[in-house]
């Protein structure tokens, strides 16, 4: 519950504290990028909920499923259950939507030394995707106090846009008209990455997810002033990076390490490449 609503209600980390125990399903509807509607299914862990799930309600849940997201506790103590119940949900997707891609969360990995996260990380990866064959399994560690849980959500997303290698294609031609190093296309309710263009190696690995937490808050902070957040430039004498509205579903995020570039310039280039990509938004089944 406080993943979603962090990721799609606008919550921070720590507005999550006032919501409580999910009670039976709450079911919600999500649209990204104008076209993809996301059906998602909060449904509480209880007991005996999660009984009633498997039993009387297991074809109206699983029917027509195309992610099922799984989420694991890493301190729960009652992992033999936790597994039990994960297993008897593979087998209801298997009887009613054996095409559906499988996610697991790892979640609230802060509460596990950083010392021992990889380890603990692993061994519950390599035990997941030995107990859901024939099914593939995809498993990320998720926080909501860092940059974890926007790198699970922008992953998911991504496997859902239709047309994504189309949009990707056409970003790194972007990339290479505008010569910047990097650019970045992001959901514009949600501010998940959801293509990117790269050009040169960056050390920082987890920078997109970062950029999308850090670009919420701000935008976050920007409404509670009644002020609309549009566009940014950030300069300084290594690089040059530039956020401004692009389609109407998206942002996008221009790097150069030319910290010169005229702002000018890359503005015209970001209005001239809209209508291009606004039809590819369009095309998405």
């Amino acid at each position: 519950t406080s993943m979603r609503s962090i990721i799609f209600a606008n919550y921070i980390a720590r507005d999550t504290k006032r919501l409580g125990a999910t009670i039976d399903i709450e079911h919600s509807h999500v649209r990204l990028l104008g076209t993809l509607v996301l059906n998602l299914w909060d449904c509480g862990g209880q007991e005996s909920f999660m009984e009633n799930y498997y039993r009387s309600q297991r074809e109206n849940i699983f029917r027509n499923v195309e992610v099922l997201i799984y989420v694991f506790d890493v301190e729960s103590r009652e992992l033999e259950k936790d597994i039990h119940y994960y297993q008897s949900c593979l087998e209801a997707i298997i009887q009613n939507s054996p095409e559906a891609k499988i996610f697991c969360l790892i979640h609230k990995m802060d509460l596990v030394h950083e010392d021992h996260r990889d380890d603990i990380f692993n061994e519950r990866e390599e035990d997941l995707k030995k107990l859901s064959k024939p099914l593939d399994c995809t498993c990320y560690r998720t926080s909501i106090w860092d940059e974890t849980l926007y790198k699970a959500w922008s992953s998911i997303v991504y496997m859902l846009i239709p047309n994504v290698k189309e949009i990707e294609t056409s970003l790194n031609e972007f990339a290479e008209i505008l010569d910047a190093d990097e650019v970045l296309l992001f959901e514009r309710a949600t501010f998940l990455v959801i293509s990117h263009a790269q050009r040169h190696q960056h050390r920082d690995v987890h920078r997109f997810e970062k950029i999308s937490n850090i670009i919420k808050q701000f935008k976050l902070s920007c409404s509670k002033l009644a002020a609309h957040f549009e566009a940014m430039e950030v300069r300084n004498s290594n690089f040059a990076a530039f956020i401004d509205v692009f389609t109407p579903n998206t942002y996008i995020m221009v790097i150069s390490s030319d910290s010169e570039v005229p702002s000018e310039a890359v503005v015209i280039n970001i209005r001239n490449a809209r209508k291009h990509f606004e039809r590819l938004e369009k095309e998405s089944p």
